[in-house]
């Protein structure tokens, strides 16, 4: 006797029930998930027990082929849902024992603070923007410098101050080594490295053995600029930190050039600017309408010489600002120790 047209034979029929009762013992009794991933690929693989089925049905009447695969791929949706529920069950138990309680997947996360930059790291940001797109080059150096690098080579003699224990940090051990009192022995390898014409800036970190108080600090911020080119002159200085003061203050303000001197420099100035903050005097500028910003000048022969460089073919000028001092300026902070002391409550302003 055959089976009716339409349904698949009793014996086959059977087999798939049985199949069907023995999965789904095995996948709700499952506790691990590598092991109910062994049951995915022993029912539901390319090589598992449903792919067997399906490969049979060449070999049935075809009246009973459609009956039989139709319940061959409802079986295996039947099975697919178990086992991804099975799996999820078995990952949430797992995230709640690490947890060690339950978990509500719908609780809104805990909020994220956002951080933000360092006001110094904003302010050296924007003036090494400026600079690029003048065609300066970003150069840095050690923070542990050589004797040669941080004061010969810059024709700071021997019995120059700045030498002095009360100014430098002097490192112990082999060689005279320090750490570097200004960002000025950036601009000696630039010329020993890259040789003229150059255009470069350096900021960075600097050290001086001094007592700290609201408006010094041992450890403080610099940036150093320097130009080596064939005719530059006082002219050029004027030019490029006019740009510079009018990208940080975003506005033209005056300057004035007084006389300074600095062992790397000849002729040396302490550049001014009108101050941006008042118009008849305040706090910042002391009441005299001035802000004294850097030191700057035509570089020294002897530091053009010291780096191999011919003064008599190539001058330049040289510059330092106080990047410190300068975002105290931009921000309105009063006390110079709070850039580096890494109170949370100061740098969330910023």
């Amino acid at each position: 006797m055959t089976a009716p047209k339409n349904e698949a034979p009793p014996l086959e029929a059977a087999a798939l029930d049985a199949l069907r009762a023995q999965a789904v013992e095995e996948i709700g009794g499952c506790s691990d998930l590598s092991a109910l991933g062994e049951l995915q690929r022993k029912y539901l693989g390319k090589q598992g027990v449903l792919a067997g089925w399906l490969a049979r049905l060449p070999s049935l009447p075809p009246e009973q082929r459609p009956v039989l695969g139709q319940g061959v791929n409802r079986l295996k949706k039947e099975l697919t849902e178990l086992i991804a529920g099975r799996e999820s069950a078995l990952e949430r138990a797992a995230l709640e024992s690490a947890m060690g309680g339950p978990f509500d997947a719908s609780l809104p996360p805990a909020p994220q603070e956002r951080g933000s930059l360092h006001p110094l790291t904003q302010v050296t940001r924007e003036i090494e923007d400026l600079f690029v797109s003048m065609g300066y080059q970003v150069a840095d150096g050690p923070e542990i410098e050589t004797d040669w690098h941080n004061f010969e080579a810059l024709n700071i003699p021997p019995d120059h101050p700045a030498r002095d224990s009360q100014d430098t940090f002097y490192i112990r051990g082999p060689g005279r080594l320090v750490m570097r009192t200004h960002t000025s022995p950036v601009q000696v390898r630039a010329l020993e490295r890259l040789k003229p014409p150059l255009r470069a800036i350096a900021p960075g970190k600097v050290f001086r053995n001094e007592a700290t108080d609201a408006s010094h600090e041992h450890t403080f911020h610099q940036l150093e600029g320097l130009v080596v080119d064939k005719g530059v002159s006082v002219a050029h200085l004027i030019s490029s930190m006019k740009t510079l003061l009018r990208g940080i203050f975003r506005r033209e303000l005056e300057i004035r050039l007084r006389p300074g001197f600095f062992p790397f420099v000849e002729p040396g100035f302490e550049l001014d600017a009108r101050c941006p903050f008042c118009s008849t005097g305040c706090s910042v500028c002391k009441q005299s309408r001035w802000i004294e910003l850097l030191p700057c000048g035509l570089v020294h022969p002897n530091v053009l010489r010291a780096s191999g460089v011919d003064p008599d073919e190539w001058s330049g000028f040289a510059f330092g600002l106080g990047l410190s001092r300068l975002v105290m300026l931009r921000f309105g902070i009063t006390d110079v120790r709070l850039l580096l002391s890494g109170d949370l409550r100061f740098l969330e302003q910023f």
